[in-house]
């Protein structure tokens, strides 16, 4: 039989790096695994590259956006998110609304609790208990947060407001009520921003909606679209992470085409990473790739980009546990995020 003959210099092009096992040691940290992770294949390797591309950005020069999608919050990362925040891991970050309800939940003292998906649910709309998947909820104390978010609407002033005023000032307050720690009051002492484009579809927005009067509580959202391109034309470097999908990794990515038009030609998020358990072909935002969102000019055409495809909730510790590993002790040198310095770079491209 002859022999085929392949192209070895071709060969050379593909054939560079062994897959490495990983070796089991008790005594090895967070970070080793997720650095020899790096080694193997598949999400494993994903895994430890987003790691990588993170802790690039929060060395470099870098503003940091971060979308956060999914039920995160009453699964048991809000302490997670806290220590991304106070750290300055993220500079920005566009939340669901439901997210950020949640997390005023438990900001004010109230829980959520293990559950299970295999239960009568009309059995627990009698008790009084909602779920979310197998996480389960007080009806009343939802009930009471909502409370709070309508009384704390009134103390503010007749105008519309930013989701960044709003939720800036609501973590003020949470902040002199408890000391307990979540995403608002966290947010609000490090000064990083929080946006919610689609606040109504929440919690936040039912509370809001019980005001009494003709006049409802204004919103200007597209002050928000203009502060998240005024951010992004200003920043040396921007960098996206990305829970899940929806509205938040949309609103983020849009930040790139925004600030082209309003502000001056930018060349796309240089660095991305998302996880999420979603695929591209089904034509939906939460599977969308970063290849896609390249053609849109939202990506970078050389940026440094990567998909983990794992479930949030068992992919995001993992990482954010190797990056507090990794950069104790480094200070990191913060971008300029003030609204007012924003504005200046604004030069319409029709002017």
């Amino acid at each position: 039989m002859a022999k085929e003959v392949f192209d070895m210099e071709k060969r050379k092009r593909f054939i560079k790096k062994p897959v490495k096992p990983i070796p089991i040691e008790p005594g090895a940290s967070i970070s080793q695994l997720v650095e020899r992770m790096g080694d193997t294949a598949f999400q494993a390797k994903n895994l430890s590259h987003a790691t990588d591309i993170w802790e690039e950005m929060i060395r470099g020069e870098t503003t940091i956006f971060f979308g956060l999608a999914g039920a995160m919050i009453p699964a048991g990362m809000r302490e997670l998110m806290v220590f991304l925040i106070k750290n300055r891991y993220i500079d920005c970050l566009v939340s669901t609304g439901a997210n950020l309800f949640h997390d005023i939940h438990e900001t004010l003292g109230w829980k959520h609790w293990q559950g299970s998906h295999m239960v009568n649910d009309k059995d627990l709309r009698s008790a009084g208990v909602d779920r979310i998947y197998d996480v389960f909820a007080i009806e009343e104390e939802f009930n009471s947060s909502d409370e709070y978010i309508y009384n704390f609407s009134y103390t503010l002033e007749d105008r519309p407001y930013t989701t960044r005023e709003f939720f800036y000032l609501m973590g003020k307050d949470l902040a002199r009520r408890t000391k307990r720690e979540g995403i608002l009051t966290s947010a609000y002492k490090a000064g990083v921003h929080v946006y919610c484009p689609a606040l109504g579809d929440s919690s936040i927005g039912i509370a809001l909606a019980l005001r009494d009067g003709e006049r409802n509580f204004m919103f200007d959202i597209i002050a928000d679209v203009k502060e998240t391109a005024y951010l992004t034309a200003r920043a040396k470097n921007s960098g996206i992470v990305f829970i899940g999908g929806g509205v938040p990794k949309n609103f983020i990515q849009q930040s790139e085409v925004t600030a082209n038009m309003m502000c001056k030609r930018t060349p796309g998020h240089r660095y991305a990473l998302q996880i999420t358990t979603d695929s591209p072909h089904w034509g939906g935002l939460s599977g969308c790739t970063f290849e896609e969102a390249q053609s849109w000019g939202k990506i970078a055409r050389r940026s440094k980009r990567v998909t983990v495809n794992c479930e949030s909730t068992i992919a995001l510790p993992l990482i954010v546990s190797a990056l507090s590993q990794r950069l104790k002790g480094f200070k990191r040198r913060l971008p300029d995020l003030s609204v007012e310095g924003a504005q200046r770079v604004r030069k319409r491209i029709w002017d």
